[in-house]
């Protein structure tokens, strides 16, 4: 919540449109602006210098820092004003000059961030994003419209994922890459001509998937990178061996629903 507040306090400095919602407890810093169609979830603490645009909405206990823009306009030239949504989870921390912008209407209309994310200083959320809950995005990443984060992946520091690109489940991407295609879950690499590494296992063990599954996903990771297969012949390995483990079965529906092609 809000540290120390027991009630929702606005400093005398910021100005909130009449048809903005403020939750229980919210606090709102010196001279933070807080737009018409803004929703704000309780125990929610806005510092100072903060910008809330369009119609976003933030879930409960999120922290926003200085000099944050959210909901603002994106940056695409055929959007017209059209009322496009931005939607932020509850307990998600969002640090000093993030920028996030709204969905347009020739995406889904819509750019969303999970729950319990963090998205650290200068980070840049692009319009029709989907970010997923438990993501990390470190300082200055960028990600171009239309891209997929999906749950407990994280990017390194100053990198890049170039517009409608996938990041899978629990990737791990390292500071300093520009990700030009799809990167299929649990994966981890890095690069500027991005390379796969191997699996994340540390990444995965912290959040509690079993030895097992873990060893599992490393023979995934054998069949589609260290074993020259074509993709239909890897998919089709993959089933035979390790159809019955729902990480692989979500590995290989992401492999085969690519539309600008996957890693490898």
């Amino acid at each position: 919540m809000a540290e120390g507040f027991t009630e929702t306090v606005i400093h005398p400095t910021a100005i909130i449109h009449p048809k903005a919602q403020l939750g229980h407890r919210v606090r709102v810093g010196a001279y933070s602006v807080i737009g018409e169609g803004v929703s704000i979830g309780d125990d929610s603490n806005l510092q100072e210098h903060v910008s809330i645009r369009g119609n976003t909405t933030l879930g409960k206990a999120v922290q926003v820092f200085p000099f944050t823009v959210l909901g603002s306009e994106p940056q695409h030239l055929h959007y017209h004003q059209e009322p496009t949504l931005t939607e932020i989870g509850d307990r998600t921390i969002i640090r000093e000059s993030v920028t996030v912008h709204r969905g347009t209407a020739q995406g889904t209309g819509k750019t969303t961030i999970g729950s319990d994310s963090y998205l650290m200083a200068y980070a840049h959320v692009a319009h029709d994003c989907v970010v997923g809950s438990h993501v990390i995005l470190c300082n200055a990443v960028q990600l171009a419209g239309h891209v997929v984060v999906e749950d407990y992946a994280n990017i390194g520091g100053v990198s890049g994922v170039v517009q409608f690109c996938r990041v899978g489940k629990f990737c791990y991407i390292g500071g300093g890459t520009l990700l030009r295609k799809d990167l299929p879950p649990y994966l981890m690499g890095k690069g500027n001509e991005f390379e796969v590494q191997g699996i994340n296992s540390i990444g995965m063990s912290r959040r509690g998937i079993s030895n097992e599954t873990i060893q599992k996903l490393k023979s995934l990771y054998k069949i589609f990178y260290l074993q020259n297969l074509t993709v239909s012949s890897a998919v089709e390995k993959a089933v035979s061996e390790l159809g019955s483990l729902p990480e692989a079965q979500h590995f290989i529906d992401f492999v085969q629903n690519s539309k600008v092609g996957f890693v490898r």
